[in-house]
C-alpha cells in the first residue's frame, strides 16, 4: 500500500472549527485498518501515538498475519521459548529461521507477507559417493545459510536426492536447487574461483525433478555449463550461485501434510563430470520478492 507515517498529519480542523487528532481515532478502528497493512508498515505506524501503538500490539491484528498452521511451526522450538508470548512476538519468533531435522533444514515466515519459506541443506540430502573423498568434499563457507556446501571433484554417476515432509500452509510454492560451477575461496580477502575440475556439464543435460505426495510432478533438463538459449529457468555463468527453478506445486488447505521428493541427476556414464558445488534446495512461495527472503 505504500503507507507511511509521514503521509499523515497529527491534527486537522473540521468545518465547525473542532480540532481532531490522530489520537482521537478509536484503537479498534486503527486495528481494523492494520489488518490491511504489512507487518513492517504496522510497526512504522506504531510510533505515531498511543492509540496506534496499542492497535499495533493487538493479538487480533497479528494473528491475521500468521499462517493457518503456525502452531506446527511453534512446535519446532522449545515450549519455554514461546510460553506467554503475544501474537506479535510469536510472529517475530517465526520470522527467524527455525532449524529442524538435526539442523539440516530451516523454515521461517517471510517478514512482509507472513508466507512460509524453507531451505534444505546438502547435508540433509542423499548424495551418491559423498563418503568417498576422491569424489566429494564438504567445504565450509559464509556463502551458504548452512555455512557448508558439498563440492564434487569428479564422478561418473551424479545423483542428489532429498525428501521433506511438512505441514505446508495453503499456497503455491516454487522448488529450486542452488548450485555453483567451480570451487570458490578467499585469497587476500578477495573472492576467487577455481575451475580446474569443472567439466562435463555441457555434454549432457542434468535432470531435475520433484514429486509431491498428492501426485504433482515437475521435470526439466538442462546443460548447466554452456550458452544454450531459450531456457528461462537458469542463467549460465560460471563462478556465481545459480538458482535453478524446477517447478511449482500447490498446497490446499485440506491437506494436513505434504511430502516432496526431489532429485538432481546426470547418470550418463559415458563421460565424467565435476567441479560443482551443491548448496541447498529452497521451497519458497511463488512470486515472493527476493528482497524479502
Amino acid at each position: 500500500m505504500g503507507a507511511s507515517p509521514s503521509n499523515l498529519t497529527e491534527s486537522s480542523v473540521l468545518a465547525d472549527g473542532v480540532r481532531t487528532e490522530l489520537g482521537d481515532i478509536p484503537e479498534s478502528c486503527v486495528a481494523r485498518v492494520f489488518l490491511h497493512l504489512t507487518p513492517p508498515e504496522i510497526c512504522n505506524f506504531a510510533r505515531l501515538n498511543r492509540a496506534f501503538r496499542g492497535a499495533a500490539s493487538s493479538d487480533s491484528v497479528w494473528e491475521a498475519k500468521l499462517p493457518h498452521k503456525y502452531q506446527d511451526l511453534i512446535d519446532l522450538v522449545a515450549p519455554e521459548t514461546y510460553r506467554n508470548l503475544s501474537k506479535k512476538d510469536i510472529f517475530a519468533l517465526l520470522s527467524r529461521p527455525l532449524p529442524f531435522d538435526d539442523g539440516n533444514k530451516e523454515v521461517w515466515l517471510d517478514r512482509v507477507t507472513g508466507r512460509l519459506c524453507m531451505s534444505i541443506s546438502a547435508k540433509g540430502m542423499a548424495i551418491t559417493g559423498i563418503e568417498d573423498r576422491r569424489y566429494w568434499n564438504w567445504v565450509s563457507t559464509e556463502e551458504s545459510r548452512f555455512h557448508i556446501v558439498s563440492y564434487l571433484q569428479q564422478i561418473w554417476w551424479f545423483e542428489v536426492d532429498g525428501t521433506v515432509k511438512f505441514p505446508f500452509p495453503a499456497d503455491i510454492y516454487t522448488l529450486s536447487f542452488r548450485i555453483h560451477l567451480g570451487r570458490f575461496s578467499k585469497r587476500y580477502r578477495r573472492r576467487v574461483c577455481d575451475f580446474e575440475h569443472t567439466h562435463g556439464w555441457d555434454l549432457k543435460p542434468v535432470r531435475f525433478e520433484f514429486l509431491t505426495s498428492d501426485g504433482q510432478l515437475a521435470l526439466s533438463e538442462c546443460c548447466l555449463d554452456g550458452t544454450e538459449h531459450g531456457n528461462a529457468n537458469v542463467t549460465y555463468k560460471r563462478g556465481c550461485w545459480i538458482e535453478y527453478k524446477v517447478g511449482q506445486f500447490i498446497v490446499t488447505g485440506s491437506v494436513p501434510t505434504t511430502e516432496v521428493r526431489f532429485s538432481m541427476k546426470q547418470i550418463d556414464c559415458t563421460h565424467s563430470k565435476g567441479g560443482i558445488c551443491v548448496d541447498s534446495v529452497s521451497i519458497f512461495p511463488c512470486n515472493l520478492n527476493d528482497d524479502h527472503i
